[in-house]
């Protein structure tokens, strides 16, 4: 069975990661699915909404490590690979985006969310942007985006000390709608998202072209940005220091980096 579902119903696509036993973890292969799931649903009339989902115990724990460290780099353009497909049909997607989110959103499991319109989230969701942890830099345009969010003190609190919050202080903050039940939080996201694809598509269209206030153009630059920086830090020492730590379970020392 594939670790992405896609399912197609009443004008809503949705998206589902499948593979709870590694947490979610999102490998390329996965990326890829997500950016077709994306590409498609952007061209296809039939797609009014899409719905991003996990399990009611994880969302994501973002990228699986050990398929990051093992797969060697995609020959080509960066906007072919599959990360880089992914985030930009994600920032650049046209029509509404609904997200519900259970247990833990690690790194590009909370990234994401800030492309998306609407996020219901369970009362067991935990976000975590860990990136300086791991001698790393922001991506999908989070560098930009979360300062405007929470606030400059807020977004510095979340990106540079890398520490866990919970669904009640993301809602405080405007990552999320609403907080509910796990069991019942893909099925809210889900009524909701129907709700979307009942009303009239260029009007939802339109409006999320101008909510976004033509920032679009700046989003996918930061992102480009981002990706200059991580590619080159994910070759330096403190890096190489967090994986081999995370590989052999211990805490990484950054002492003398």
């Amino acid at each position: 069975m594939s670790d992405i579902l896609t399912h197609v119903e009443t004008g809503v696509m949705t998206l589902t990661f499948n593979r709870v036993d590694k947490k979610n973890s999102i490998t390329r292969a996965m990326y890829a699915a997500l950016a077709d799931g994306l590409e498609r649903a952007a061209q296809d009339a039939a797609v009014r909404v899409v719905l991003i989902q996990g399990d009611a115990t994880v969302f994501s724990a973002g990228n699986d490590i050990g398929d990051f460290q093992a797969a060697p780099a995609d020959p080509g353009p960066r906007e072919q690979q599959p990360v880089w497909r992914f985030l930009r049909a994600l920032a650049s997607f046209p029509k509404p985006i609904v997200a519900a989110v259970c247990g833990p959103a690690v790194g590009v499991g909370t990234t994401l969310l800030l492309h998306c319109d609407l996020v219901y989230a369970g009362d067991n969701a935990a976000f975590a942007l860990p990136f300086v942890n791991l001698g790393l830099v922001p991506e999908a345009g989070s560098s930009l985006l979360l300062p405007q969010m929470f606030g400059l003190h807020r977004a510095a609190e979340a990106l540079l000390l890398g520490e866990p919050f919970m669904a009640e202080a993301a809602l405080e903050v405007g990552l999320v709608n609403r907080v509910v039940p796990p069991t019942e939080c893909n099925a809210i996201a889900q009524a909701q998202a129907r709700k979307l694809a009942a009303k009239p598509m260029s009007a939802l269209i339109a409006t999320k072209r101008l909510m976004k206030g033509g920032q679009q153009a700046a989003v996918l630059a930061r992102m480009d940005e981002e990706g200059e920086v991580f590619g080159r830090m994910l070759h330096e020492p403190a890096a190489r220091e967090a994986f081999a730590a995370f590989a052999q379970k211990r805490k990484p020392d950054f002492s003398k980096l």
